[in-house]
């Protein structure tokens, strides 16, 4: 039945929303990484713009962050919040990057999903989160990155426990849908909470997903 009620949400989100053609190629996992780092506590429109900053006065590369002065990073990423601790971050992964996977990526990104997952989680400022956006976006690895907006809204559509963690979100989410739609589930789930399923003031009555809302008016 839940799942039944979870294939026809995502069909009418389907609808609703327009899957960015962006997404739909596989992107850079550096530069992935990178915006990723910037987007941590960060809203989007903010996130593009220190990552445009970072990018006029860097190539996205490795060898050249390792390089760069934590003070110029820093200055790139001040719209962006928490800069200091983001640049400090983009520095030590460029490094490590650089000295232990030789500049590349790909040798993470060609381990088994797990051990790519357990390798990039070990890098310093890489969360579950931001380890299965690279995976995903990236790499095409069957995850489901939870943010804010897909963990609130999986919980209201009850297709994850209310006390669920990152982990046991994710893998409700997983068990609920095709790997093929992994992608979509999640770019989706977060244009629905960002338009409707809001964190204050949900608009449940316009939601169009309201008739399979178990919260519904709550």
């Amino acid at each position: 039945m839940k799942k039944k009620r979870a294939i026809a949400v995502l069909q009418i989100l389907r609808r609703t929303f327009t899957m960015p053609k962006r997404i739909e190629a596989k992107r850079d996992p550096f530069k992935t990484l990178i915006v990723t780092i910037i987007s941590q506590n960060t809203a989007d429109r903010n996130t593009a713009r220190a990552f445009e900053r970072l990018s006029k006065q860097f190539e996205i590369k490795p060898e050249v962050l390792a390089k760069a002065e934590n003070s110029q990073i820093e200055e790139t990423l001040r719209v962006a919040g928490l800069y200091r601790n983001k640049a400090k971050a983009i520095k030590r992964v460029s490094t490590i990057i650089l000295e232990k996977f030789h500049g590349s990526m790909q040798s993470i990104l060609s381990l088994t999903f797990e051990e790519a997952r357990k390798t990039l989680i070990e890098l310093p400022g890489i969360g579950p989160k931001t380890a299965d956006v690279v995976l995903l976006f990236s790499a095409n690895q069957p995850t489901i990155p939870v943010d804010t907006h897909v963990n609130r809204v999986s919980k209201r559509l009850c297709f994850a426990s209310p006390n669920g963690d990152y982990d046991a979100v994710r893998m409700n989410l997983q068990l609920l849908y095709n790997p093929r739609d992994y992608l979509a589930v999640h770019v989706l789930l977060i244009a629905q909470g960002r338009r409707y399923c809001k964190a204050r003031r949900p608009l449940c009555e316009q939601c169009p997903v309201n008739m399979h809302c178990p919260s519904r008016g709550l």
